[in-house]
Parts: C-alpha cells; structure tokens; sequence
C-alpha cells in the first residue's frame, strides 16, 4: 500500500462534504483518439498538475476521473482493467499525481466500468482466437457459436444497448467478478483511490452491486460508490446494501429548462417530489451536476447566459453533492455531433481560458459558493421545505439540527422582492452570506427582503 494515505475516518461520509470537480481525461489531457496499444506510455496525465492551484481556489475536495485504464478508444471499451492507459500515463505517473492531491486534501474517485469491454480486451481477442475453445467463452453475454457478429466473428454476444463494439460482461461469472475486483484492489493498492463511480451501474446486477459494496468496504472503511442513474427508482440501486450515491438526472434537467421555459415550478416539484418532507430520496445523498462528458455543456442549453448564475446557486444549495464539470466554471461552450461526443470533452490550456472565457467572472462566483457550502451543515445534510414559488422567483430553506439556511433565487430580467413565511415564528437575523454580509430581521416567522438583484441570489444563514 502507497505511503502518506490520506486520513480519513471511518464512515466518514466524506462525500457528503465534497465539491467534485469531473475530468474526462483522455479530451483534457488531448490524447489521440486511438490507442496503437504498441507505443511506451505518455504522461499526458500530468496536466493535471497545471490545475491543482485552481482547482483548490474554486473549493474543489474532489476529483472524478473518467477512464483512465487501457482502452481502445474513448475509454468505455477497456482493453485491460489492470493497464493505464499508454495514451495518458502508468501506474507510477497516475500514483505520483494522487498523492500530490491528497496531501491537498482532494478525493480521487476513477470511472469503473465494469458492465462492458471493448473487443481489444484481452479475454475477448481469447475467444475470437480460440472459439469454442476459449476459456472466456462464459466471461460474456449470450454467447453463441450458431451465428455471427456484425463484425463478422464466427459466433453472436450482446453488446450494450445494441453497440457491438461494447461487448457485455458476464457478471454472473464468477471468475469476471473476481478479475474485476482484482482490479479494484489493484487500484486501491497503486493509488490510493477514494471512490469509484459506476457507469451505466442502471444496467448492473443488483447481486453484484452487493459483492462489489462488500468487497469494496474491505479494502477502504470509507470506499465511495456512485452509480449512473438515468431513469427508475434509484433507491433500488443507491441504498445500505448497493450504492452510496447516483447521479440525479432529474433536477440536471430541471435545472436548466425550468430557467428556458421561466417556470421555476418544474425545478421546485422535483426538489419537492425528491427530497420534500415526504421525499422519495430525502435520505440519500445524490451526485448533482449541470453538465457532464455525455450532455450538452450547460451554457449551450441555456437561451440566457445570465441564468448560468442562478443555476449555479441552486447547484450548491440544494440537497444532493454538487459536482462541475471541467471549464463549465467559465460557461464554456460544447455541443455533441451526430457522430461526436468530442465536443463536450476538449483539451482547454487554463492559461488561455482564464483570460479569454466570455463568463470570466462566473469561476470566482463558484468560489463563494463552494466556500458558502463548505461553512454550512445545513446545505451539505439539512432538511428541504419551499417557502415560496413563483415562475421566476423561488425560496427555500435548509435545515440541520438548528443551522438554518434560507435561499432566495431570481432569474427574472428585474430585481425582485421576497416576503417569506417561516415555520417555526422565526424572530431570528438573517444574514446574507453571498453579498457581504447584508442582514434581513424576521418577525415573528415573517421574513422581508426587498430585493434580490436580476439573474442572482442571496444565501441567508440564521443568527440569534
């Protein structure tokens, strides 16, 4: 095991107080688009470093890396779980790095996936080599040597979601599970990983999840599991027995079409429908994000600049882990082609993007909010209740054991104005902790704020 770990306690939660910060690694660090799987490693990875200094300005705790381990192209379709990718570094680049990180107190969560391999891994070229005769025969979905491939291979599989490029594991093999948590411990072991996020884990097994949230908490007390959620009942995979958290594909939607279509009231039944006093997820902690390498950058969603900020205050103050995706702290651009999803996953020089970004300013508004939420026990593990709704105008609070937030949000063209009723005959001062400490007195529960400025917010925290 690596020295100089990073200290944790056990059963931290750890996440639950982590601003996350998503790299794509293979677009950021511009490495080529196909592996030659014959060339020595480049450790293009190292960029990495250029970013510590920022990213630690912006508040970030921790890093989520898409795939970083031996793959054919984007990195979904691994070749080899227990290789780094040549294209991006080894072992010996990749551990230097984490621990670099870690003695900045930053988490390392690496992109697991385990639901498929490309048709370069190993155990597949096996059994395009040997047939019948594979010992890997049964490491793979529905095998069957009556028919053929689209590739032309002498037997048919399944491939995920009808991609034959994308072979589906066996996950019911034995020996796959045991290869695959091999390489968890490899991983562990090498580098000191925090987490893993699971991909397409709405495919996975849910015997599986069980091993692999079992197996994982052997090697680390505090192991983090986050699966991709898209649709579904996610209490069924993100629970006590499975996953820790999943990725909260509602209010990602909400969030920005509530802000196109000027109708804070889609955003706010989902805040409701989920995390509510009657909350279908008001115990879970759910991976919130705006974009990510699979969307649309946000400032491309949006029909107004302007209400990238609103939306990032909701980001951080609703309930769930807030994560950014690297360069959206600019409101940088990015849409996926029919044929490309490499417009959402480019290489950016910080340097350049620092002075020429159009939204220059929105970096340093995410500071204060990731500093706002790192104050605060109410916004990282409070309560939900909306106070008041209206198309543009929106307000609620958060709570935890008496530290009370209460948040204010305006995406209207025009300064607004809020009364506010609170539950509790509140006759607290409430001090607004995003515009320079500006205090508003309630009383007997009934909170007047004249105004929030246009396309803005106010945090307010409660004092007695």
């Amino acid at each position: 095991m690596q020295e100089n770990l990073v200290q944790t306690t056990p059963n931290s939660e750890w996440w639950v107080d982590s601003v996350f910060y998503h790299i794509y690694p293979l677009g950021f660090c511009d490495a080529p688009q196909a592996n030659n799987f014959t060339d020595p490693p480049v450790h293009r990875i190292e960029k990495v470093y250029e970013w510590l200094d920022h990213l630690q300005e912006l508040g970030i705790t921790a890093i989520y890396f898409g795939p970083l381990f031996e793959s054919s192209y984007h990195g979904y379709d691994t070749a080899d779980f227990l290789q780094v990718d040549r294209r991006l570094g080894d072992f010996e680049s990749l551990a230097a790095l984490f621990r670099e990180m870690h003695k900045r107190h930053i988490r390392v969560v690496l992109d697991g996936v385990f639901n498929h391999v490309g048709r370069d891994f190993w155990a597949f070229r096996d059994l395009q080599k040997n047939q019948q005769n594979s010992p890997y025969k049964d490491w793979f979905v529905n095998v069957d040597f009556s028919g053929t491939s689209p590739y032309g291979d002498p037997f048919s599989y399944d491939g995920w979601e009808g991609h034959y490029n994308l072979v589906k594991l066996n996950l019911h093999n034995e020996a796959v599970c045991e290869h695959l948590f091999t390489a968890i411990k490899t991983w562990v072991e090498k580098l000191d990983i925090d987490g893993l996020r699971l991909d397409v884990a709405y495919c996975l097994d849910k015997h599986f999840l069980k091993k692999i949230r079992s197996f994982a908490t052997t090697l680390k007390t505090d192991f983090w599991l986050m699966g991709e959620m898209i649709h579904g009942d996610y209490n069924q995979w993100v629970n006590q027995a499975m996953l820790h958290s999943g990725t909260n594909y509602e209010c990602f939607k909400g969030l920005y079409s509530s802000h196109n279509d000027i109708n804070y009231f889609e955003i706010a039944y989902s805040l409701n429908r989920l995390f509510g006093s009657e909350g279908i997820y008001k115990e879970l902690s759910l991976f919130n994000f705006v974009d990510n390498h699979d969307v649309n950058r946000v400032a491309s969603l949006l029909k107004k600049t302007e209400h990238l900020y609103p939306l990032y205050c909701l980001l951080f103050t609703i309930p769930g882990i807030p994560s950014i995706y690297y360069g959206s702290e600019w409101g940088i651009y990015g849409e996926k082609t029919d044929n490309s999803d490499a417009p959402l996953r480019p290489s950016l020089d910080l340097a350049f993007i620092r002075e020429h970004a159009r939204n220059k300013d929105l970096s340093q508004t995410l500071c204060s909010l990731a500093a706002i939420r790192k104050s605060s026990q109410a916004l990282k593990r409070g309560d939900y209740l909306q106070l008041t709704l209206t198309h543009e105008q929106f307000s609620f609070r958060r709570n935890f054991f008496g530290d009370e937030m209460v948040v204010l949000v305006n995406s209207a063209a025009h300064t607004a104005g809020f009364n506010i009723v609170l539950p509790d005959h509140s006759n607290r001062k409430y001090v607004d902790l995003l515009n320079g400490g500006e205090v508003f007195q309630a009383d007997n529960g009934h909170l007047h704020v004249p105004e929030v400025h246009p396309y803005w917010c106010r945090i307010l925290h409660a004092r007695n």
